[in-house]
């Protein structure tokens, strides 16, 4: 599903279901003693997720080795390698490219349902809920507060390893592009409403992505390109 987002340089590996539960799949000590004290459904995503990127790393001719969470929980990557994870109830997915290929990505993946009561006014811009309104007259078959949601979480796992800083809900105005009405894919831009990040010597100030809402989910990628 999100490989469909993303170029072919990046390696994608994805587990849906009972693949997605981290049932048997090893761990290395460094990343048991991060959840040593962890609740058993945190333990089985953090081994899922993990068992992919390792699959990734096999794909791009990478030695398989640990990952470890960083600054803000952030993964630490083998040198060369930029990534992102994710996971939610029933999947989850790496994605992994080498450094030559991309600046940086992210990816999310969220289930394709309306967000909890009082979420959306507190992610979105005025200017945001305003244009999902249409959206939802337009293309009542995708959840288009959800979708945002995802945007602004891959956004954000674009965004941090290039700043090492918090990037606010309301600090990135996004515009969701549907596709055809009978289309559950399509494209976004997000133009930063702060300072964006200096990629050799130039100031990015917007983040391109894509969307698809497929197998009862909705998920999001973002690729920020080299000059």
């Amino acid at each position: 599903m999100i490989e469909e987002l993303l170029p072919g340089s990046v390696a994608v590996v994805e587990a849906h279901g009972g693949d997605a539960l981290g049932d048997g799949d090893p761990l290395y000590p460094e990343e048991e003693a991060v959840i040593a004290q962890a609740v058993e459904k945190r333990r089985r995503e953090f081994t899922a997720v993990r068992a992919c990127a390792r699959q990734a790393m096999e794909k791009l001719g990478v030695p398989p080795g640990p990952v470890l969470p960083g600054e803000r929980g952030a993964p630490r990557w083998p040198d060369g390698l930029i990534g992102s994870m994710t996971h939610c109830a029933g999947y989850c997915a790496a994605a992994l490219v080498r450094s030559g290929e991309l600046v940086s990505l992210g990816i999310d993946a969220e289930p394709h349902d309306q967000l909890p009561e009082g979420v959306l006014e507190a992610v979105a811009l005025p200017t945001e809920q305003t244009r999902l309104r249409g959206l939802a007259h337009s293309h009542p078959s995708v959840h288009w507060d959800r979708l945002l949601f995802s945007a602004k979480e891959s956004v954000y796992k674009a965004w941090f390893p290039l700043t090492g800083k918090w990037l606010d809900f309301l600090e990135a105005d996004i515009e969701i592009a549907p596709g055809a009405p009978t289309d559950v894919a399509g494209g976004f831009r997000a133009q930063l409403l702060v300072p964006g990040p200096l990629v050799q010597g130039r100031r990015i100030e917007a983040f391109d992505g894509r969307w698809i809402v497929q197998r009862g989910l909705a998920a999001t990628a973002v690729v920020v390109p080299r000059p």
